[in-house]
């Protein structure tokens, strides 16, 4: 067994949840009521998202680790 390491992005909604996605995994995404739920239901998901993978023959997606950032700008708009 492997350990995997996959980046996810965690957007605060207007009704107050967590919706949690996982880009390097294309559909699989997640929520939760807080942060620290949308991280434990993130890790579910992850998990089954590989297994069904690995059940069907498929290649499990390998993120490679880059240099993430945010940029501000200000537009016109």
């Amino acid at each position: 067994m492997r350990t995997l390491r996959y980046k996810i992005q965690i957007r605060p909604e207007t009704d107050g949840t967590y919706t949690v996605i996982v880009p390097s995994l294309p559909g699989c995404l997640t929520f939760g009521d807080s942060i620290e739920e949308a991280l434990e239901m993130a890790k579910e998901a992850i998990e089954v998202y590989i297994e069904s993978l690995a059940a069907r023959g498929k290649e499990i997606p390998i993120e490679e680790d880059r240099i993430e950032a945010t940029v501000t700008v200000e537009a016109n708009a």
